[in-house]
């Protein structure tokens, strides 16, 4: 009978020493995607400050909020949180506030569903992953995690 045991144990150390490496450059890549989409739709709003306004006053359904609080809370989410993110601090509230942040943006904005549903998926689910995995090795917060523990 061939003994299967050395070929998986190779394959196994080979997975691991892959994950090593893979799972932190995942997270970093998907934190720094996420954080210059938002952050660059907090600088457009900056920007174009006559026209958010205007779109929080009457294109955006953003519930509970009025439309003043909403375009100054949504523009500070927008150019704060992503900074944090990119540098994996405090990653899984901010990820977390963010995935709320990108729900509420198309549940409040109908015309979205038509053109960027799909990205708001994708940003969706990467801040999902670094809700729940947390930032990874290459972050703030596992620097801290070792300094201080």
């Amino acid at each position: 009978m061939i003994s299967l045991k050395q070929p998986v144990s190779f394959y196994q150390a080979i997975v691991t020493q892959f994950q090593a490496l893979a799972i932190p450059a995942l997270l970093l890549f998907t934190r720094l995607w996420v954080a210059w989409v938002f952050f660059n739709a907090g600088l457009v709003k900056v920007a174009t400050w006559d026209s958010t306004l205007y779109l929080f006053e009457f294109e955006y359904q953003v519930p509970l909020l009025p439309w003043q609080l909403a375009a100054y809370l949504a523009t500070a989410t927008e150019l704060i949180l992503p900074g944090l993110l990119a540098l994996g601090v405090i990653t899984r509230p901010v990820s977390a506030i963010l995935f709320v942040f990108n729900i509420i943006a198309v549940v409040s904005y109908p015309t979205l569903w038509a053109g960027g549903f799909y990205d708001h998926q994708l940003w969706g689910l990467m801040l999902l992953v670094n809700t729940v995995w947390g930032a990874g090795g290459l972050s703030v917060d596992k620097y801290l995690k070792h300094r201080l523990t």
